[in-house]
C-alpha cells in the first residue's frame, strides 16, 4: 500500500462498483470483494487490485497473488484462480482509474499558520520569512529552512540540514546534513503516462523519495517521487544545479552528477559513478560501480563496473576516441571542394 503519511485512502470499495467504475467487466460472483487498494502484480495482495499490459511481466502475472487484475480478454485465463479478471481493453487506463478511486495525494489544507500545529520542530530549527511547514511534517534539530520553501504532509527532515530559498519537499524521508539549494523540487509526480483510446492520460505516482545522510541536490535540480517503487539516493552523493533524477530511480552513494545531467525513470547507479555535464541515461539502465559517463554521453544500455563511456550513443570511452579520430582524419582528407584529395 502507499505510505498513509503522503496518501489518504478512499477505499475499500466492493471490486463490482470499482470494475463498472472504471469500464471493466467483473464475474457478478466477485462482485463483493473488498478491495483496499492498487498495487504492481509482483507485490498485490488479496485486497488489492493490479493490471497486466505488458509480455515483459507475463512471469509475474501467472504468480500474482492480487485479488484482481485488469486484462486484455486474450489474458484473463493465465490469471491464478484466486485471482479475478477484470476483462477491458485498456487495463493500464483500467489501473489509472482504480488509482484515483483508491488514492489521493494528502496536500496541505488552508491554515492560520505558516506551521501547521501538528507539525513536530525540534531544538533549533530555523524558519526564513514566509516558509511552510505542513501537517505531520518532522523537521530535525539544527535544520534550516529558507524563505518561501514549503515541506509538505508527512514529510520527515533530518538533523544539520540546509534548506535553500524557494525549495519544494513532499513525499519524501530525508537524512541528516542534507543540502537542498534554491528552487529543488522533491517528490513531485514522475513523468508516468499511459496511452488510450482517448489520448494520454497522468499515471498517479504512488511512490515516495529516499535522500539519505549527506546528500547534496543543487539549484533548480529535480528528484521524482516513485511510480509504485521509492527513488532513492544514497549517502553522500552530490547532484549539481539543473540536474533531473526520474521516479524509480536508485543512486548508490558517493555517486557525482555535473550540471543538466538527466537520468531516465528505474535506473540503477552503482556506488562512486560519475556523470559528467549533459550526460543523458536512457530508462531501466544498470550504471555499475565506479563507471564514469564522460559530458553528454547518451547511454542506451548497461555499463559494466568501472568502465569510462562516452559518445552518443555511448560505448567504451577507448572505442569512442578511435572514431571520431578516424572521422577526423577522414574529414581532413577532403578538399575544399568537397572532393577526396587522394582521388
Amino acid at each position: 500500500m502507499p505510505d498513509f503519511r503522503f496518501f489518504e485512502p478512499l477505499g475499500p470499495l466492493a471490486l463490482g462498483d470499482l470494475a463498472k467504475a472504471v469500464g471493466a467487466e467483473c464475474p457478478e460472483a466477485a462482485a463483493g470483494l473488498s478491495i483496499e487498494g492498487v498495487a504492481p502484480l509482483d507485490r498485490a495482495g488479496s485486497q488489492e487490485v493490479a493490471f497486466f499490459a505488458d509480455r515483459r511481466y507475463a512471469e509475474a502475472l501467472g504468480a500474482t497473488r492480487a485479488g484482481a487484475c485488469f486484462v486484455a480478454p486474450a489474458h484473463a485465463e493465465r490469471l491464478p484462480k484466486a485471482c479475478v479478471a477484470l476483462v477491458t481493453p485498456e487495463p493500464q487506463i483500467a489501473y489509472v482509474r482504480a488509482c484515483n478511486a483508491l488514492h489521493r495525494a494528502r496536500l496541505i489544507p488552508p491554515c492560520d499558520s505558516f506551521v501547521h500545529p501538528s507539525a513536530v520542530l525540534e531544538e533549533g530549527v530555523l524558519l526564513a520569512p514566509g516558509a511552510v511547514v505542513g501537517p505531520e511534517a518532522h523537521i530535525g534539530r539544527g535544520t534550516r529552512i529558507g524563505a518561501n520553501s514549503v515541506i509538505g504532509v508527512g514529510v520527515t527532515i533530518g538533523r544539520d540540514c540546509e534548506i535553500g530559498a524557494n525549495v519544494t519537499v513532499g513525499f519524501a524521508l530525508i537524512g541528516d546534513r542534507v543540502r537542498l539549494l534554491a528552487g529543488a523540487r522533491i517528490g513531485e509526480a514522475g513523468f508516468g503516462v499511459a496511452g488510450g483510446r482517448e489520448g494520454a492520460v497522468d499515471i498517479p505516482q504512488l511512490g515516495r523519495v529516499i535522500l539519505q545522510d549527506g546528500v547534496s541536490v543543487g539549484v533548480n535540480s529535480c528528484i521524482d517521487r516513485g511510480a509504485w517503487d521509492d527513488t532513492v539516493i544514497g549517502e553522500n552523493t552530490k547532484l549539481d544545479n539543473l540536474v533531473q533524477i526520474a521516479h524509480n530511480c536508485r543512486l548508490g552513494r558517493n555517486v557525482l552528477a555535473a550540471a543538466h545531467t538527466g537520468i531516465s525513470g528505474s535506473t540503477v547507479v552503482g556506488d562512486g559513478a560519475r556523470f559528467g555535464g549533459r550526460a543523458g541515461i536512457a530508462d531501466h539502465v544498470n550504471i555499475g560501480a565506479g563507471a564514469t559517463v564522460l559530458a553528454s554521453g547518451g547511454v542506451m544500455r548497461d555499463i559494466p563496473a568501472g568502465e569510462a563511456w562516452g559518445g552518443i550513443p555511448a560505448m567504451p570511452a577507448r572505442q569512442w576516441f578511435r572514431q571520431v579520430a578516424a572521422l577526423t582524419k577522414l574529414a581532413q582528407g577532403r578538399s575544399r571542394d568537397g572532393r577526396n584529395e587522394h582521388e
